[in-house]
Order: structure tokens, then C-alpha cells, then sequence
């Protein structure tokens, strides 16, 4: 069983950055791949950014150029970088790990960005 637990939202104003964790316990023996999601109330859950198990990543265009995903492998844990965050980007983010025929997921982290 892999369980995740996100962390590093918080509130922040407009054109500052955060950095979300989402560590991984539990043994990862075949990973697919990783991805960060968000959700505001009353609308669906969208795909920010994924890190394939061979290093391959995309973005959503609302964050190309301003987020970065990333990982630590040998710590089982993969990073969100955010910067120039906008009052649009607040939403709940959540990390979404596939692996050993799986899909996890963690409890999710609040960023609120202030204007």
C-alpha cells in the first residue's frame, strides 16, 4: 500500500511561488507515472502538470513557463514548483501517482493566492 501526503500550499500573493512536496511511503516497485492536479468548488478536476517514470513531463498551458515538476527519486517524492502565481491558480492541489497497477492518491494541499 503507498500512501501520499502533500504539503507547502498556503496563501501567497499574486507573482510570489510556493513549492508543494508529495512524498510517497510505502515500496514504488513499478511507477508509471506522477501527476499534480487542482480543484476549485463547482468545477473539475484539471491536470497542472505530470512527470513520467522515464523523466518525461507536460504542463497545462495556464502554467507552462510558470511551474515546474520535478522529483527526488531516492526520497520517493516529487515537487511542484509554482512561480508568478495568479489569483486563478488558487484550487486545492492534489498528487495523483501511478504505480504497481494503482492509482493513488493524497489528501491534497489548499494555495490560495491573494491579488
Amino acid at each position: 500500500q503507498v500512501q501520499l501526503v502533500e504539503s507547502g500550499g498556503g496563501l501567497v500573493q499574486a507573482g510570489g511561488s510556493l513549492r508543494l512536496s508529495c512524498v510517497a511511503s510505502g515500496r514504488i516497485f513499478s511507477l508509471n507515472g506522477v501527476g499534480w492536479y487542482r480543484q476549485v468548488p463547482g468545477k473539475q478536476r484539471e491536470l497542472v502538470a505530470r512527470i513520467t517514470g522515464s523523466g518525461t513531463t507536460t504542463y497545462a498551458d495556464s502554467v507552462k513557463g510558470r511551474f515546474t515538476i520535478s522529483r527526488d527519486n531516492a526520497k520517493n517524492t516529487w515537487y511542484l514548483q509554482m512561480n508568478i502565481l495568479k489569483p486563478e491558480d488558487t484550487a486545492v492541489y492534489s498528487c495523483n501517482v501511478l504505480a504497481n497497477g494503482y492509482s493513488y492518491w493524497g489528501q491534497g494541499t489548499q494555495v490560495t493566492v491573494s491579488s
